[in-house]
């Protein structure tokens, strides 16, 4: 999924980023707060994980703006503050998780994994389709009791159509959610991984689980 990282710490920026993309996230990342709130208004994120102490503007201000706004992206609070006002304040103006420093990256992980279960209403850790089965915690994929080795970024676009299953999905909102702000890769890209999941998980005799929309894109599972 897209998420978008405002941290104005170098290191802790960076090893956030580098984690989160090996496990397969798109992911913008800022360490100026004017900037952080350009890219939050502008784009469509599943999850803002948000620094409080910024230059140019802080965390909390861009947490009201973009919730002025209407955008509906879940927010996650990084901060050394620990104090209960601090946490109210901040869940007051519609963050929806905080973790304070220093953490484990494996919690940063299991939180962001949490608030992407509900987004998208999932709130069981597995998703089973026909005999297509998916870890969301372990991101291991099977068909019937066959495992099924899948490289981060073909994982990613399956979840995202699992959680999305039975639905049409179109090839500009997988784009949109799937692919970096600062991404060179042509727009082609989303149906070239899409081949790719089909020889991965498609079998011979066993009905076809990803269908083409014509026109439109994709959908997971059995057609309306």
């Amino acid at each position: 999924m897209r998420l978008l990282v405002v941290e104005d710490y170098r290191p802790l920026q960076q090893s956030l980023v580098k984690g989160l993309r090996e496990a397969g996230f798109a992911v913008d990342t800022t360490r100026d707060g004017k900037e952080g709130l350009w890219y939050a208004t502008s784009n469509e994120y599943d999850v803002i994980i948000l620094d409080l102490m910024l230059p140019g503007m802080d965390g909390l201000e861009i947490l009201r703006k973009i919730r002025t706004q209407g955008k509906k992206s879940h927010v996650l609070i990084l901060t050394a503050k620990d104090t209960v006002q601090d946490r109210v304040t901040g869940l007051d103006l519609g963050a929806d998780d905080y973790l304070v420093k220093p953490f484990a990256f494996d919690e940063l992980m299991a939180r962001v994994r949490a608030l992407l279960r509900r987004s998208y209403r999932q709130k069981n850790p597995s998703i089973k389709i026909k005999d297509l089965r998916l870890d969301l915690i372990t991101q291991k994929v099977w068909r019937g009791r066959e495992e099924i080795q899948l490289t981060p970024r073909e994982y990613v676009l399956l979840e995202y159509l699992a959680i999305r299953a039975g639905q049409m999905v179109s090839r500009s909102d997988i784009w949109e959610h799937v692919y970096e702000f600062s991404s060179s890769t042509s727009s082609n890209v989303v149906d070239v991984y899409i081949g790719y999941l089909r020889r991965k998980i498609e079998r011979e005799g066993k009905p076809a689980l990803i269908h083409t929309v014509r026109g439109r894109g994709y959908l997971l599972g059995e057609t309306p």
